[in-house]
């Protein structure tokens, strides 16, 4: 029997070992625990959850406090390694939400645009204020780069990225609500393909705000199918685990869990 050829096999959902890109109710507009969502990951197979509430910004999100004692967490939750991240919101002057102060207790940020603390500045104000945004060491990843409510130069945004070595999503929920997403199917098209032309990673991330969604890829991982994307951009691929813990500078934490 021939070998498989695992560059053309089928991506699911279980072929995926952490999910980083999550909310429990400390933002306000989520429906879980950490432990909630911890043990939805354990009954998704994942290895890491990262939970990153929202930062300041957000109707409704918890008080910057929050991140102080984030050593109170058990790095280990029903078998799957627990690390903390916080969605942090790109201003319209393009500062961050969340004060450097409060970053040195993440283990990783993320940084993105949303329209409750953004307004639509244009195409290049937008991908300036971003880029802006991703230029500190804590931040490894972009969230949902993929609405044209505020609109980006992909090509500058992924430069970008390789120059501040950042990933960037491709967020299932977006597939969900692509009446909300304004274009998102042709802006990951074509971040995907610069992806591929630069070399910068990807990571799939459900944006869980429910337990029942932790480790719901489904969607996300079909489109990268569908245009035949370069698994081994793919960080958060079980094959890639070595490669994500270095990029996010997990391997220590992941080790002692």
């Amino acid at each position: 029997m021939d070998e498989i050829d695992q560059t053309k096999r089928t991506l699911s959902s279980s072929d995926i070992c952490a999910d980083l890109h999550t909310h429990t109710i400390a933002s306000g507009h989520a429906y879980g625990t950490i432990r909630e969502m911890a043990a939805a990951a354990a009954d998704q197979k994942l290895k890491i959850l990262g939970i990153s509430e929202h930062a300041p910004g957000i109707p409704g999100t918890t008080d910057p406090f929050y991140y102080r004692n984030l050593k109170a967490v058990p790095r280990n939750l029903y078998g799957v390694t627990i690390v903390h991240g916080c969605e942090i919101n790109v201003l319209n002057d393009g500062a961050r939400s969340l004060d450097d102060e409060m970053m040195k207790y993440l283990d990783y940020a993320i940084v993105g645009i949303h329209r409750q603390c953004y307004q639509d500045q244009g195409r290049e104000r937008n991908t300036d204020h971003l880029i802006s945004c991703m230029q500190h060491p804590k931040v490894r990843l972009v969230s949902h780069p993929d609405d044209d409510h505020t609109p980006l130069d992909y090509s500058r945004l992924v430069q970008a990225a390789k120059q501040w070595d950042v990933a960037l999503e491709v967020n299932d929920s977006s597939f969900a609500k692509q009446e909300e997403r304004w274009g998102c199917l042709d802006n990951y098209r074509c971040m995907l393909q610069l992806c591929e032309q630069y070399r910068v990673p990807v990571v799939v991330s459900s944006d869980a705000h429910d337990p029942s969604r932790v480790g719901c890829f489904d969607q996300a991982l079909s489109f990268l199918d569908e245009i035949q994307f370069d698994r081994s951009l793919l960080l958060n691929l079980n094959e890639n685990l070595d490669q994500l813990l270095a990029f996010f500078q997990l391997r220590e934490i992941y080790v002692h869990s």
